[in-house]
């Protein structure tokens, strides 16, 4: 008996391991990319990753006795300088999984001309390569490929905007026009406009110090939305002071305008950087998240 539990436990560990295995984005090269100074590596300090070269998407499935079909792919912040990869990442994976939805952690490149010809697309790029992936593998990864979302966090919050306001662009090479378009999103505490309240450390690392006004209000998603953005809900705390509030509810603004289906939660208190657990308040804005994608059938 007790060789046959350890046997189990060898498979179930086995399993993870694979499970949990990065998949590359790029098999066969990087696009938009320089060769990285030898002084650019990829380092972890403690759980926030910096130096990334190697895009890869970091798959979480949901059991399968709990699988509904649906995926996210989770944009971690870090002000576009690195990737906060628990509180923000894997963590979140986890909730998700709890509720049979599959995620997948993008390991994207932070922009930065030393390892780009054009850092203002290289995130872009990433996650748009992403949902691109996770469609043309929908069939063996157990998806819909109908029912794939993205959210973000902070810097990863802009990101995941950008995919939901940018996606009839493609940046990347899709001869096979896989439909890049996320079917929802999920911004938390997020950066959306380079205008008067962005966060300066985003704005400078993706469009630099000097940008354009047109540059600016190409990423300024607030400027972005149309009545073909997907629903999108969003979360950020009043007391913000790294992100300004005012950087979801100009969103929620643009949403509402265009007839844009989402919802908003604006906590008192939160500060930033968050993660699953606000602990200002005994309200858990996860549970809110899941009724939502519950109401829209995303979860069923």
């Amino acid at each position: 008996m007790k060789k046959i539990l350890f046997v189990l436990m060898l498979i179930t560990t086995v399993t993870f391991a694979q499970e949990n295995k990065p998949v590359l984005l790029y098999p066969n090269g990087v696009p938009n990319s320089k060769k990285a100074p030898a002084d650019y590596v990829e380092k972890l300090n403690d759980t926030f990753l910096s130096g990334v070269t190697i895009p890869t998407i970091i798959p979480y499935f949901a059991a399968k006795d709990k699988a509904n079909g649906t995926a996210v792919i989770i944009c971690p912040g870090g002000g576009y300088g690195g990737l906060s990869m628990e509180n923000e990442g894997s963590s979140i994976a986890k909730a998700f999984n709890s509720i049979g939805v599959t995620a997948f952690i993008l390991k994207y490149r932070l922009p930065s001309d030393s390892i780009m010809v054009d850092k203002t697309i290289g995130p872009l790029q990433d996650a748009q390569r992403a949902i691109q992936l996770v469609r043309q593998n929908a069939a063996a990864w157990g998806i819909n490929p109908n029912k794939v979302g993205i959210i973000g966090f902070s810097a990863g919050g802009h990101l995941a905007s950008t995919a939901l306001t940018h996606f009839d662009k493609a940046v990347i090479d899709n001869k096979e026009n896989t439909n890049l378009r996320p079917d929802f999103g999920m911004l938390l505490y997020p950066v959306i406009t380079m205008g008067s309240k962005a966060h300066s450390g985003s704005k400078e690392n993706l469009i630099g110090k000097n940008a354009s006004q047109d540059l600016m209000d190409l990423y300024s998603n607030e400027k972005q939305v149309t009545a073909n953005t997907p629903p999108t809900f969003l979360v950020q705390a009043e007391d913000d002071d790294v992100v300004p509030v005012q950087n979801s509810l100009m969103f929620y603004d643009a949403m509402v305008k265009n007839k844009v289906k989402g919802e908003i939660h604006i906590y008192q208190a939160g500060g930033h950087g968050f993660g699953l657990h606000n602990t200002t308040t005994k309200d858990y804005w996860f549970d809110r998240l899941k009724n939502w994608m519950d109401e829209n059938g995303w979860l069923k």
